[in-house]
């Protein structure tokens, strides 16, 4: 096991190069000036030079890689053009809205998604099924910004029990802060309970055929004893791969949820730093996100092995 645990650790860290590779190559190593893309077409050429040399840009292309891999390792991520601040600083502050935010409407997923993929499953080709299947199509068909306004018209401007933007802010207390997040991450979660929920259903549906389902049957285990007990725990490997990977489509949606709420979050900080061509925030928090997915892979893999003993076997 442990063997295996390292392995996949390696190829995390690997794979982690390989995407600040890209990341670095995309934005500082094609033809293009990134000071010049900063500052616009009519800068001077003083200015233009000043930049370069601030920005590192004026040494070669392996020397800045090494240079800003060891600033990821200590922390450093260097000084944001357009905040004059810390990129670390910026991205600290946004993370504290962002994570919350993906971690509620993860769960949200969940708690929908789980029971309703089961009882589908248990209800196989009956009017149960057939609704949660006809509802998790309309989920999976609904953009979730269009969702989003629909959930402010209805509960923020009609019955007045959410807000419908802006983050009250952890200091007013946490009550209040999961307040803000809540239209957000149903919004966010609805689409993604949709996927888990016909994942759910088909994974249970399989194992239901296995031989060890009837022969737990034969020995007068009850459906639902089996069902919860032995086939729902071998369901979950395909099921917690796809919420793994939900995970981060969740990190992505939030570029886009958080500026329907107005929310000031990473998705929020990346769209303005594209908008006001901040080369460094954007370098920096998508090789955050690329390294939060990487993460997310590697606690999947992890849970395999929790989930299903067999994995632990040496080869």
């Amino acid at each position: 096991m442990l063997s295996l645990l390292t392995r996949r650790l390696v190829a995390a860290l690997l794979t982690l190069l390989a995407a600040a590779a890209v990341i670095f190559v995309v934005l500082e190593v094609l033809p293009g000036d990134a000071a010049a893309v900063m500052l616009g077409t009519e800068v001077r050429p003083d200015t233009l030079a000043a930049l370069r040399a601030e920005l590192g840009l004026d040494r070669p292309a392996p020397e800045r890689f090494v240079r800003w891999l060891g600033g990821l390792v200590t922390g450093d991520l260097g000084l944001s053009y357009t905040y004059r601040v810390p990129v670390g600083t910026l991205i600290a502050e946004r993370l504290a809205v962002t994570a919350p935010l993906a971690l509620l409407a993860a769960i949200l997923a969940v708690i929908i998604a789980l029971p309703a993929g089961v009882l589908a499953a248990a209800r196989h080709d009956r009017p149960a099924d057939v609704a949660i299947m006809v509802g998790s199509q309309i989920g999976l068909a609904l953009p979730n910004f269009w969702f989003a306004l629909l959930l402010v018209l209805l509960f923020s401007i009609g019955l007045g029990w959410l807000p419908s933007g802006g983050f009250a802010g952890w200091s007013a207390g946490v009550g209040a802060g999961l307040l803000s997040l809540i239209l957000p991450a149903v919004s966010l979660a609805l689409p993604q309970a949709a996927i888990l929920a016909r994942i759910t259903r088909s994974a249970v549906l399989e194992q239901a055929q296995e031989d060890y389902t009837r022969t737990a049957r034969a020995k007068g285990l009850s459906r639902d004893a089996t069902l919860w007990r032995h086939v729902l725990r071998n369901a979950l490997i395909p099921v917690v791969t796809i919420l793994g990977l939900q995970f981060s489509f969740l990190l992505a949606g939030a570029i886009i949820i958080e500026n329907v709420f107005y929310l000031p979050g990473l998705g929020r900080l990346i769209f303005q730093a594209i908008a006001q061509r901040d080369l460094i925030v954007v370098k920096d928090v998508v090789m955050l996100l690329a390294a939060l997915v990487v993460a997310l892979n590697l606690a999947v893999d992890i849970a395999y092995l929790v989930i299903d003993p067999r994995l632990r076997r040496p080869n």
